[in-house]
């Protein structure tokens, strides 16, 4: 094991990721985010290591912060121009109720404990505000392989299919929705008013 979170894997990895993963499906994400019931002027992307999503989804009126626990990835984040703050996805260093949207894109199946991680996300939404995870499906040809090829490499990885993923946002408050199925997978979450 490499770490909390697969942690020190990355941090040795950093300069080479962006090179052997593709960019983010910013229109899948999007997609997730207009399911907010508010304006998404500032999104946490939780576990964004380099900014593959935060690049994504960044525009002028829109504010991304990337969290990471590794300090190679954030390191890479960094340096394209990206606010970034080093934490715990388990205890995010935000006000609660302060964000309008948490992406977690690639990355909650390397996150122990990941009900807690729920739940911290849920407790920093603003009422309205949208949770939107793209993850791969490891009951998938490909999502088997992935999830072997990260257990040769000696992570921790905990894979979930979309429906139990689903259930796991409604267990921390959220209304949720698959919004589509495949090797990748996207779930979304919108916070309540009364949550």
């Amino acid at each position: 094991m490499h770490g909390v979170g697969d942690v020190r894997f990355f941090d040795r990895i950093a300069r080479l990721y962006d090179f052997v993963m593709p960019p983010a499906e910013r229109e899948r994400l999007l997609d997730g985010l207009a399911r907010a019931d508010r304006p998404v002027d500032h999104v946490l992307d939780v576990g964004g290591g380099s900014g593959r999503a935060a690049v994504a989804l960044e525009t002028g009126d829109r504010q991304v912060t990337v969290v990471d626990i590794s300090r190679g990835m954030l390191s890479r984040a960094r340096g394209r121009g990206l606010s970034c703050v080093q934490a715990d996805a388990r205890r995010l260093p935000v006000a609660s109720e302060s964000v309008d949207a948490v992406t977690i894109v690639d990355a909650l199946h390397h996150m122990p404990t990941q009900r807690t991680v729920l739940g911290d996300v849920a407790r920093v939404l603003a009422p309205g505000g949208v949770l939107v995870v793209r993850e791969f499906d490891p009951e998938t040809l490909l999502g088997r392989a992935t999830e072997f090829a990260e257990k040769q490499f000696g992570m921790g990885s905990l894979f979930t299919g979309p429906d139990d993923l689903a259930r796991a946002l409604e267990r921390a408050g959220l209304d949720t929705q698959v919004l589509d199925r495949g090797f990748g997978y996207t779930v979304v979450g919108v916070k309540q008013e009364n949550n």
